[in-house]
């Protein structure tokens, strides 16, 4: 099966966990951003965050689902 598995099937796991890590850690600490980059872009109003939450669980979603399809696409060609 991992012989049949692109390479793009890997990169959008991969970056699909990356995502859903920081939409997590978005979810839960907000203020991230601020602290990592000293800016504080919304004048701490929290709708930049909001925002990114949102684009995070949007990218998330996407590349999981493009990564199924690989799978899926994978385990025809093996059937």
């Amino acid at each position: 099966m991992r012989k049949a598995l692109r390479w793009r099937f890997w990169l959008e796991t991969g970056v699909a966990i990356a995502t859903s890590i920081l939409f997590v850690i978005t979810l839960v600490q907000r203020d991230w951003i601020e602290t990592i980059f000293g800016i504080d872009p919304d004048s701490s109003g929290g709708g930049l965050e909001w925002l990114i939450v949102a684009a995070l669980m949007v990218v998330t979603i996407m590349l999981f689902t493009l990564a199924n399809y690989e799978w899926r696409r994978a385990r025809a060609a093996i059937s």
